[in-house]
């Protein structure tokens, strides 16, 4: 009888055990003993089945270098079609995974892609997170596709909460602290081709305002993901000469630079000031989200705060588009969580010449012109810049 019991029990305690892994593995995000919290955000790996040497280079590396608590892709995972690259993956001029009038090939296109993205978070075990992109959606997958290769990886979060008409895939993760209470929360936004739905606004206020409910009546301290950034990025710029250092030209033909008492970083394009988007304003009507982060541009890397809510570009890592390229990273200390790091890194070198390495971005203020010689000189550097930058264009 006694043997029994002792068997019963030792079940019990299994049985026990494996309800409370399960139940960490559900949030499974929480501070560290060090009361330290690290996310990595790569953008646009923007790839085939056949992915570029430096790509996977970039994610391996800055894996090894953040050491991240979880990782976060934002969009564009994968390049639908287009051709023109030379020399960075094993197939030179084909660059995309979609095969007209064959679904099932693309799908699998689309599923080799992915794992070589995603095998470096998931050989090691990290939770990552993904945010639909513009060209995932052109790729034609579908997304109950889509989650059914995010499910497939066992380390994968993303989940589709917002249960919208479009299916778009919107979903939030709670990081738990020391107390096990949700000290800080994680927004995935699904953009599609443009901004959010009415209907996606209505699912993330009702569930800012659980989260607030849950936490006492204040606000969870959060921040936010999606690929295509909101207009509202513009107010962190200026209008300019054409001349000055850090112009560029805005779609409505006239020059803008960083405004640098508020930001700093380096852009290739400009976005044009004045707008409040109503995503801008749901998330001040929350009052949770403390900063927003994109990609989709490819070749911004910069940071500033508008309004109170930290906005911020970073680079993408399609080798098959010119660079720069690059990764963010985030440290959140659960004792100053508003107080919050967030900091750029490039990549530097090739794996071909043996040199690659990431390099910590440090934004130095524009150079001021005071003289004619120097306003010139200016002058002469950007307009061949945007001239450079139109080349490039029409081959991008």
């Amino acid at each position: 009888m006694r043997k029994i019991i002792s068997i019963l029990f030792a079940v019990s305690l299994v049985f026990s055990f494996c309800l409370i892994a399960n139940a960490e593995n559900a949030d499974g995000l929480c501070f560290g003993s060090d009361g330290k919290f690290t996310v990595l955000q790569i953008s646009d790996p923007q790839d085939d089945h056949n992915p570029a040497y430096d790509m996977v280079n970039l994610i391996k590396i800055s894996i090894e270098q953040a050491n991240p608590d979880l990782i976060v892709f934002t969009g564009d995972i994968v390049e639908d079609s287009r051709a023109g690259d030379i020399g960075i993956d094993d197939e030179s001029l084909r660059e995309g995974v979609e095969i007209d009038g064959d679904y099932e090939q693309t799908l699998k296109n689309v599923t080799e892609a992915c794992k070589a993205i995603f095998a470096e978070a998931e050989s090691r075990g990290i939770p990552f997170a993904v945010c639909q992109g513009n060209n995932d959606y052109g790729s034609g997958v579908t997304n109950e596709d889509w989650m059914k290769i995010y499910s497939s990886y066992k380390h994968s979060l993303t989940v589709d909460e917002s249960n919208d008409s479009e299916g778009r895939i919107d979903f939030n993760l709670e990081i738990k602290g020391k107390d096990g209470k949700t000290a800080l929360n994680i927004w995935m936004s699904d953009t599609r081709s443009g901004g959010v739905t009415e209907e996606q606004l209505a699912w993330y206020k009702a569930e800012s305002a659980a989260l607030k409910a849950a936490n006492g009546g204040k606000p969870v301290p959060s921040i936010l993901f999606q690929h295509i950034p909101v207009d509202d990025m513009g107010n962190l710029f200026e209008k300019c000469n054409f001349w000055d250092e850090g112009a560029s030209v805005g779609d409505d033909g006239k020059c803008y630079r960083l405004k640098q008492e508020i930001a700093s970083g380096y852009h290739a394009g400009a976005m044009i000031p004045g707008s409040t988007s109503e995503q801008f304003k749901a998330w001040k009507e929350c009052g949770d989200v403390m900063g927003a982060y994109f990609g989709h541009w490819h070749t911004e890397g910069y940071t500033g705060t508008w309004d109170g809510i930290e906005l911020g570009f970073t680079y993408g890592c399609e080798f098959a588009k010119p660079g720069p390229y690059g990764v963010r990273v985030f440290t959140f200390d659960e004792n100053n969580i508003e107080n919050y790091d967030s900091v750029l890194y490039t990549y530097e070198g090739s794996v071909k010449k043996g040199n690659a390495r990431l390099e910590l971005q440090v934004d130095e203020p524009y150079a001021e012109y005071d003289n004619f010689i120097e306003e010139f000189f200016g002058a002469v550097k950007n307009t061949f810049g945007l001239i450079y930058r139109e080349i490039v264009s029409l081959f991008a």
